[in-house]
């Protein structure tokens, strides 16, 4: 109530009718007075957030804060009676509760002022006193509250609820409930409450002795364990004197309010004298006339467990009734708020319809109690026991005195001989072994003695622990807890062993797994690359079976693609083919033209990519100073020299021979002749019957330089530096290359004899006369009609004709 008035905005208090002031409203007034630390409007944004997480709808949260609102409401109604008709004096508060529970206003007034009576087929309104119409909106009031406590209990336990509860999936005693129980009262005035949450207690105390120490005592018993009996106070007396079944107060209380008449607390007092008069734990004035502590036709004394209560009957019988009339409930099932219609499912019953009398607020306290104690004993409970030190919350202040009591009727005194007397931990056999079998050799992994007992008592002997625990029939006791302690240790020692082995298991039998598939994998991937390169294999088998009768001996045809495993093999058998077919077509060739062939192959390995014209297109004729048509004039006196020269120096054969431009150290320009045997290098001048003007043993040439040109500049290098630079020319064609061909047949000619020659294409050309080095460049100019060297500062520039 205090939250929603001090932490409300003012749009919220709005729409309840409701102000902060919270003196206003008499069910809050008292409180309201008190100055405390609590911030209620902290706490109120906090249920509001918890309700949202939780899962509560806008509309529901609306609908408690209308609820809550409403109570306030109803404490502010006053009642009159004019003459005999009972009024309400605040008839505006009316219309805001009508309002706030989604009903009419004049169904609210009906209620409140007027009781339904059925008498057979006859529906009279009987009218209520003012008194009666104040209890009856009292009654309205705590039952619309209950009602909200419920609805929010349920709503929570059905969001947290597991859905599709499956052991298998969720697990086992995967619930831990907590139980925060009513502290034992004793006031100065003890009334129904009092007596109510007493009986709490005594219920939850029995339930604490059945489960604590009766239960422990039964079961060494039970087992056969050696056991001295230790007495304890068993509170079952007190628990019957309060609920049993026509004789307990309970009981007798709901006869009084049942009774037909003017029934009073003294009446009920009265009737507790009669029927329990004789029980041990149960006094009034009238049974103890001497006890001064005790109020004629007031009070009565039950000795609890915790001491002894005295109870003013005032009050009882009216807390006790069920003062909610069948009005109040139709009016709540009939609102048009779904929530509120849902919270009063009775309300649905017609005046007319029989239904049973309500039961009391004892009976369903009783109910409630039995309820619970039959749930927690199909539990394993674990009892947490609070002791208030003093009364003054101070915590700095020790009442040794009080602190004794609760001592003592809490039954600890008890609980400590019976522990301290018996043992601390007992477990099934099988249990137990389960759990402990892997710290001894000889139940790990499985056990071959004759049962579960005897395997535990080789497990307990074997590390010396017989002295602390005793065997029952069917479960192993241990006395301390020191003894637990150090299995529990041994257990987690080992366990990381038995982890790690079985990890080890695991990862070996992963790792297998992985290999096996590995294998088989390989295994798939060998066999399907072997039928790759069968069908490769047969395919370049099928394509090229018949090259042999095809004129271009199967160039045409295109390979197939090899996978990638055959790629290198690709190249090595296209390399093999590559050599067979060119021994095929050299086969081929005439013998006379294979020498012409094998000169031209080394020309284009050593030129091509380095020079545009090799003069591969053309034959070659290699002593060109004998053809008539290359040099008409002088041709009949080379044929002589020639044959002179073939006499004196024994060559076998002419490789090559053409005129030729020639520059010496001395910037000389004049026209030679260069005539190559398979022996030497001759320089000859054609002017003079071709005579012999200089010999170069071929084995004293060790390389050849031409430029990168079109031009026919050549360069020979000799072993003493003296090189000879020339330039060729033909007369016919006049612009015939014939660079090609010399280096063709000269790096043929050395092949043949196994020896290197060193041909280098560059512009310009590096060369060394009589050791003095120099550069030769070639240069283009259009109104060139010949070849031509001049003078330059590093050298000498060749100038060819532009065309």
């Amino acid at each position: 109530f205090m939250q929603l008035l001090q932490g409300g905005s003012e749009q919220l208090l709005r729409s309840l009718h409701l102000q902060k002031d919270a003196s206003a409203y008499s069910y809050i007034c008292p409180g309201a007075q008190l100055k405390c630390s609590i911030n209620d409007g902290a706490e109120f944004k906090a249920v509001a957030d918890a309700m949202k997480v939780i899962g509560f709808k806008q509309e529901e949260i609306q609908t408690v804060y209308k609820i809550v609102a409403a109570i306030l409401h109803l404490g502010n109604l006053k009642f009159s009676v004019d003459g005999d008709t009972p009024i309400i004096e605040n008839s505006k508060v009316v219309s805001v509760i009508a309002d706030l529970l989604s009903t009419k206003a004049e169904l609210v007034e009906k209620a409140l002022l007027f009781r339904t009576v059925a008498t057979g087929r006859d529906i009279i309104d009987k009218q209520h006193t003012e008194q009666e119409a104040t209890y009856g909106r009292d009654a309205f009031a705590k039952a619309i509250y209950e009602r909200l406590f419920c609805w929010i209990v349920t709503h929570i336990n059905d969001v947290i609820e597991v859905k599709n509860y499956d052991t298998t999936v969720h697990g086992k005693n995967t619930v831990i409930g907590v139980l925060d129980i009513y502290g034992f009262e004793i006031f100065d005035n003890n009334s129904f409450e009092q007596f109510c949450i007493n009986y709490c207690n005594e219920k939850l105390q029995q339930l604490f002795i059945q489960l604590v120490l009766k239960q422990e005592q039964e079961e060494y018993q039970r087992e056969g364990i050696p056991w001295k009996h230790i007495d304890y106070f068993n509170n079952q007396v007190i628990v019957d004197l309060v609920e049993q079944q026509h004789k307990g107060i309970i009981a007798i209380l709901d006869d009084a309010c049942m009774n037909v008449g003017k029934v009073t607390d003294e009446m009920f007092l009265e009737a507790l004298n009669n029927k329990l008069g004789k029980h041990a734990h149960f006094s009034s004035r009238k049974l103890c006339a001497t006890d001064k502590t005790l109020e004629f036709d007031r009070d009565f004394r039950i000795k609890h467990y915790a001491g002894d209560v005295i109870y003013s009957v005032t009050g009882f019988i009216d807390k006790n009734k069920d003062t909610l009339f069948q009005d109040f409930k139709r009016l709540m099932y009939n609102s048009s708020n779904p929530v509120l219609k849902m919270m009063w499912p009775e309300g649905k019953l017609s005046i007319t319809e029989v239904t049973k009398r309500p039961l009391t607020a004892a009976t369903l306290f009783k109910n409630s109690m039995i309820a619970l104690v039959d749930n927690l004993t199909l539990k394993e409970p674990y009892y947490v026991r609070c002791i208030k030190p003093n009364d003054k919350k101070s915590p700095q202040l020790f009442d040794e005195e009080r602190c004794r009591h609760q001592v003592e009727y809490l039954g600890l005194l008890e609980n400590v001989r019976v522990r301290r007397a018996g043992f601390a931990y007992r477990q099934t056999y099988e249990k137990f072994l389960h759990r402990y079998k892997m710290i001894s050799e000889f139940t790990w992994p499985n056990h071959d003695l004759p049962s579960d007992k005897d395997a535990v008592r080789k497990l307990i002997e074997c590390h010396g622990f017989q002295h602390d625990v005793a065997y029952g029939k069917t479960k192993l006791f241990i006395r301390t807890p020191r003894t637990l302690f150090t299995l529990e240790e041994l257990h987690a020692k080992m366990l990381v062993r038995i982890v790690l082995f079985l990890q080890k298991v695991w990862r070996g039998t992963l790792a297998r797994l992985r290999y096996r598939r590995t294998r088989a994998a390989l295994t798939i991937v060998r066999h399907y690359r072997r039928h790759k390169v069968r069908a490769y294999l047969r395919e370049v088998g099928r394509r090229f079976r018949d090259v042999r009768l095809l004129p271009d001996r199967g160039r045409s045809i295109p390979w197939p693609a090899p996978p990638k495993v055959l790629h290198r093999f690709e190249e090595a058998l296209q390399d093999i083919y590559r050599r067979w077919r060119a021994a095929e077509l050299i086969r081929s060739v005439p013998p006379e033209v294979l020498p012409q062939l094998r000169a031209k192959v080394a020309a284009m390995e050593l030129l091509k990519g380095h020079r545009a014209d090799i003069g591969l297109q053309r034959a070659w004729q290699g002593n060109y100073i004998a053809l008539k048509p290359d040099s008409p004039q002088s041709s009949g006196s080379f044929t002589p020299v020639a044959n002179e020269l073939k006499r004196k120096d024994k060559y076998m054969k002419i490789l090559f021979s053409c005129h030729v431009r020639k520059v010496n150290r001395f910037n000389k320009v004049e026209d030679r002749a260069i005539f190559i045997t398979d022996r030497h290098l001759y320089k000859m001048d054609p002017m003079r019957q071709y005579k012999v003007m200089k010999t170069i043993p071929l084995y004293n040439l060790v390389g050849l330089s031409v430029s990168n040109g079109k031009d026919q500049l050549v360069v020979f290098h000799t072993k003493d530096n003296k090189d000879l630079i020339v330039c060729l020319f033909s007369n016919d064609p006049c612009n015939d290359s014939r660079i090609g061909e010399l280096v063709g047949v000269l790096a043929s000619h050395f092949k043949r004899s196994k020896r290197a020659l060193h041909v280098t294409v560059t512009n310009p050309v590096q060369c060394s006369l009589h050791g003095r080095k120099c550069t030769v460049s070639v240069e283009t100019k259009i109104n060139q009609s010949q070849p031509d060297f001049t003078k330059h500062r590093s050298g000498f520039v060749l100038c060819v004709p532009g065309n």
